[in-house]
């Protein structure tokens, strides 16, 4: 007499799957959303790329291999003035980086550290500058540059430029600075040291990633901005790059070949600082945000 197989046996335990563990489909969905958001992403930087490295005659086509020529940078770098308007942008990013820096880490670190009168409101003003729009400071601050006699001058963009970046800059270096142990302030005074000596000696050292996202953060708003620098800059010699630009563009039409081969020189700058402060980035953006 046969005795019938026990349950177990004729069917197989069903596959328990671990926490965090995806189904093959929902994996395949995965990967072709991140392939798509890939192709997504990188698709108008290879098409500009690719371009400007056309004749004029085939830039709206989508054939980009029939001709490659160099022709559109070698007309760019030899019959304009691109080379000024990159000089132009280099010293008003620059300056802008740097005094960006100097001031958004010192006023940070005051806030972060000491009580004086006005602080709250110092904080609140920092804040409240960030909700307005570019068309709405535009007109006054064209104003103010043209009373102090700074307009068509790169000092008028500098200083125009600090006041979109320290806000945000002083208020998250203040986060990054309140992450920073007071105990090392302490130990500096007790060595004897000011409170300047303690912030440039001790303090400034830990704070590399926060200075790194303010530098960089500053870079990218001098470098790319468009609506002031074309509403205070005027003549060739004197532009920017963002206002060099527009010239490439007028009512009949787009020179396209130079202008995709000036976006891809003018991309160079801002993916070589990226790749330098990229190290810091993540760590100096994520301290600025744990407190503040």
């Amino acid at each position: 007499m046969t005795t019938a197989p026990a349950p177990s046996a004729r069917h197989s335990a069903p596959k328990v799957r671990l926490r965090g563990e995806r189904s093959p489909l929902a994996s395949t969905a995965l990967h072709l959303t991140l392939v798509g958001a890939s192709v997504i992403a990188v698709f108008p930087v290879l098409w500009v790329l690719l371009t400007s490295l056309k004749p004029a005659e085939f830039a709206t086509t989508t054939d980009f291999f029939k001709e490659t020529t160099i022709e559109n940078y070698t007309n760019l770098l030899q019959n304009t003035k691109f080379l000024t308007w990159f000089g132009n942008s280099v010293v008003v990013a620059g300056l802008t980086t740097l005094v960006g820096v100097i001031v958004s880490a010192s006023t940070g670190y005051a806030v972060s550290r000491f009580r004086f009168p006005g602080k709250r409101g110092l904080m609140w003003t920092l804040l409240i500058t960030q909700m307005f729009p570019v068309a709405v400071l535009i007109v006054p601050i064209y104003n103010i540059m043209a009373g102090m006699g700074l307009l068509n001058k790169p000092a008028g963009l500098v200083i125009t430029y600090l006041t979109i970046s320290v806000p945000f800059c002083a208020w998250m270096m203040k986060g990054f600075f309140d992450t920073i142990p007071r105990e090392i302030d302490e130990s500096g005074q007790v060595d004897g040291l000011t409170p300047f000596g303690t912030f440039w000696r001790l303090i400034l050292p830990l704070a590399k990633p926060g200075l790194a996202v303010t530098a960089f953060y500053s870079f990218i708003t001098a470098w790319g901005e468009v609506a002031y620098a074309s509403a205070f800059m005027v003549g060739e010699d004197n532009l920017t790059l963002a206002g060099g630009l527009q010239l490439f563009v007028n009512r009949y039409g787009a020179q396209w070949g130079p202008m995709t081969a000036a976006s891809v020189l003018i991309a160079i700058p801002a993916a070589l600082v990226f790749l330098f402060a990229q190290k810091h980035l993540v760590t100096g953006m994520s301290a600025g945000a744990v407190k503040g």
